[in-house]
């Protein structure tokens, strides 16, 4: 199989730009070189922009790809550009949308690739829904044979899965875990949440690739694997060896300061993680028989956790989101005092 990826470095791509390699395929990856550690030994490396639609036009001049899968388009003009770029040049045209695309607050406990899209809460997730509509037309219209994958919360040995966290990343959690400082969970942190191991999202996504019965088809890929907020953070902090002080917090008290404090709660909670997240797969597992996610969360963290205390380049600080964490303790113990009074 001849493939294009573009990114193909990320956090749910660079897991399959590996397995493809592994497996022998022909890939290539189009992306603008920024991470090379997470290139396999054997991919085709074209460096460009994909927003420059002419270098990218001349870069491609002459190439046909089975399956061009593109993991950093945001808005309708990225597909549009795609489609203008790859039309009769594809067998298969793979579209990362998301499973925050689904309706806000849920109808039903049980999301399937049927649920009503609406999600006013964040912009991203309403452009991923205006993306796929563009997609549909063209399907419809021009026979594009479009893909439309719907991952939930995948993460891998660079990312955890987490509910809150600074600008800078998943460490200005675990550095506060490791420092004893109480950390940031919204609610009471029962809500049920879908995790997915990259390397089980790449084998699912592999085996819709080439495909024909996905053409056409949008498609849930996850595990199975629901934790709640607290398991997610309770294992975590067990793996670390210290004790988990969780500060649960309102989502309401979260929104009413963001804008005082630059963050955006309101996508990231009220359009996402504060809604319970459990996800029919039947669909997937009809297109890709035997798929199961076989990593665990506490498996997987038996190799994160190592690489993210062994390697500095994760290890950055936030100082901001660490002097809002504790302002929040500050003001929720204030609270209790002045209730017990």
């Amino acid at each position: 199989m001849k493939a294009l990826l573009i990114g193909g470095s990320g956090n749910i791509s660079s897991a399959i730009s590996k397995q493809l390699a592994a497996e022998g395929h022909e890939l290539y990856l189009l992306n603008r070189g920024n991470k090379s550690h997470n290139v396999p030994e054997g991919a085709n490396v074209l460096i460009g922009d994909i927003h420059n639609e002419a270098e990218i036009s001349k870069l491609l001049d002459g190439q046909r790809f089975d399956v061009v899968a593109d993991f950093v388009a945001f808005a309708p003009e990225d597909v549009e550009r795609d489609y203008r770029l790859f039309n009769r040049k594809t067998d298969q045209y793979i579209f990362i949308s998301s499973a925050n695309t689904y309706q806000k607050p849920l109808v039903s406990p049980i999301t399937t690739e049927t649920s009503p899209q609406s999600n006013p809460f964040w912009t991203n997730s309403s452009a991923k829904i205006d993306c796929e509509k563009v997609l549909y037309a063209h399907f419809q219209n021009d026979r594009f044979p479009i893909t439309i994958v719907r991952p939930s919360h995948t993460y891998g040995e660079e990312f955890l899965p987490l509910s809150i966290q600074g600008a800078n990343g998943p460490w200005s959690v675990v550095s506060r875990m490791l420092r004893g400082k109480p950390v940031l969970i919204q609610g009471d942190g029962t809500i049920f949440w879908t995790v997915t191991y990259n390397t089980d999202f790449a084998e699912a996504f592999i085996g819709l690739m080439g495909n024909p019965h996905a053409i056409g088809q949008a498609v849930n890929v996850m595990g199975e694997e629901c934790l709640t907020w607290n398991q997610i953070y309770e294992l975590i902090a067990k793996k670390l060896g210290v004790e988990l002080k969780p500060l649960h917090v309102t989502t309401d008290l979260l929104i009413a300061a963001e804008e005082k404090y630059g963050y955006n709660f309101t996508g990231g909670l009220l359009g996402d993680k504060s809604n319970t997240a459990i996800f029919d797969t039947s669909k997937l597992k009809s297109l890709v028989p035997g798929y199961v996610g076989a990593i665990r969360f506490d498996q997987a963290l038996e190799t994160i956790i190592p690489n993210f205390l062994s390697n500095p380049a994760l290890q950055v600080e936030d100082p901001a989101f660490d002097a809002f964490s504790d302002r929040v303790a500050e003001a929720l113990h204030a609270a209790e005092q002045s209730l017990l009074a």
